[in-house]
């Protein structure tokens, strides 16, 4: 009898158990219709919407785990994401960009995010890094570098944080010294995602004095001599990418590889993290949107005290709250990157509040959806703890969620 008990509860178990894949069909069937991401969007963006969906659990979902395991980097899946204009969403067309808008942006990375969050995490930062250069590069930076980049024939990397230079960035001590028609880069950079793999560095240096004035921004190519990395770090999530230190000795790097002018650097930083922010929390919402559903599933088919838990009124209410903060994160996040779209003056404090918000509640959602897995949930074996784990990290970058509190209140006492 146990035998027979354990093998019809396994039947099931293992149907939740790489749950991603079953997330296109759900939306198909419309039985996630009041947390249908759809909403709200036009034809062209539900189009878009839909091959981001289908291409995370086509060819995302099915090696989730595998490469959070392996910690692999997932190269040659990128590259297929490149060739649906995954890899320069909102770059320019005439440089292999998709030409796409910061609320376009946001709705591809939440489905890729469903399929795998930690590489769709990477895709981001890599457009990112792309973007800063097509929007302050030279024309020749902008042909040169964007197109492989786009196509992600190449990889990027940014380079802001250093092991003495968290929150306070301007406070970077990087040098970088001006002799003839290089620049000679001195310093190391801290948890750079890509770092070793990636094959541009775009890199904040100090060329002149102290505070946020004295840095610029200058493109580092994989293979300079000077440049190097330090061991790969063993992570909590985002295993399918790598993180290392970024380390610069007497590197030399051509003055024309400096994106914009001399001092600028901290601007650009700070303009490239204003969309970095929505692209982390739009794959927070990605995380949460796959652990609401896997949620919904769980309870509907496990059963104890003689009855499924989707009859428990506490689960249910729980779940509620769930679907509720979720489609609030999303409604956050979309107002943040039509304000950054439009280039309004409160757009750096939506984005800061969407940052903020989102990846506070997501990071939430998802661990209350391990929890209503019970002992289950915190399997490898089942995909709501790689959500868990790969989602924790963006209450930390592109500005920890402290930093946001202080931009958001700052923008209300200076009024």
């Amino acid at each position: 009898m146990l035998r027979g008990t354990f093998q019809r509860a396994g039947a099931w178990l293992r149907g939740l158990r790489r749950g991603p894949r079953g997330l296109a069909e759900s939306a198909r069937r419309g039985v996630v219709s009041c947390i249908d991401p759809s909403m709200g969007l036009n034809e062209e963006q539900k189009e878009f919407q839909k091959v981001a969906f289908s291409f995370a659990a086509r060819e995302m979902a099915p090696h989730m785990a595998e490469w959070d395991q392996k910690e692999l980097f997932p190269v040659d899946m990128m590259r297929k994401a490149a060739q649906l204009g995954f890899g320069g969403v909102y770059v320019q067309t005439d440089v292999g960009g998709a030409g796409l808008s910061r609320l376009d942006a946001s709705v591809i990375f939440e489905a890729l995010a469903t399929g795998c969050t930690s590489t769709t995490a990477y895709m981001s930062i890599h457009n990112m890094c792309v973007w800063m250069i097509d929007r302050f590069g030279s024309e020749e930076q902008r042909q040169r570098l964007c197109p492989p980049l786009c196509a992600m024939e190449k990889f990027a990397s940014y380079c802001l944080t250093e092991p003495g230079s968290g929150s306070d960035a301007a406070s970077l001590v990087t040098s970088a010294v001006r002799q003839q028609d290089h620049y000679i880069l001195n310093g190391s950079k801290a948890f750079i995602s890509g770092g070793g793999e990636a094959d541009i560095y775009v890199v904040m240096c100090r060329t002149g004095g102290p505070g946020p004035r004295g840095i610029s921004c200058v493109v580092v190519e994989k293979g300079t001599p000077g440049l190097s990395f330090g061991k790969k770090e063993k992570k909590v999530g985002w295993n399918s990418q790598p993180t290392r230190a970024v380390i610069f000795e007497d590197c030399a790097v051509p003055v024309a590889n400096r994106i914009g002018d001399e001092g600028q650097g901290f601007l650009i930083a700070m303009k490239g993290l204003n969309g970095g922010r929505i692209n982390v929390a739009s794959c927070s919402l990605g995380a949460a949107h796959a652990s609401v559903v896997l949620a919904r599933d769980y309870l509907k088919v496990r059963k104890q005290f003689g009855e499924p838990l989707a009859n428990n009124q506490y689960l249910q209410f729980q779940l509620a709250e769930m679907a509720a903060r979720l489609v609030a994160s999303r409604l956050m996040i979309r107002t943040a990157a039509m304000a950054l779209q439009e280039e309004r003056e409160d757009a750096v404090v939506l984005c800061s509040m969407a940052k903020l918000f989102a990846t506070d509640e997501c990071f939430a959602i998802c661990n209350q959806a391990l929890q209503m897995h019970g002992g289950y949930g915190y399997l490898k074996d089942y995909a709501v703890q790689q959500y868990v784990r790969d989602s924790r990290v963006h209450q930390i970058l592109e500005g920890s969620n402290e930093v946001m509190r202080m931009l958001i209140s700052r923008s209300l006492l200076q009024k």
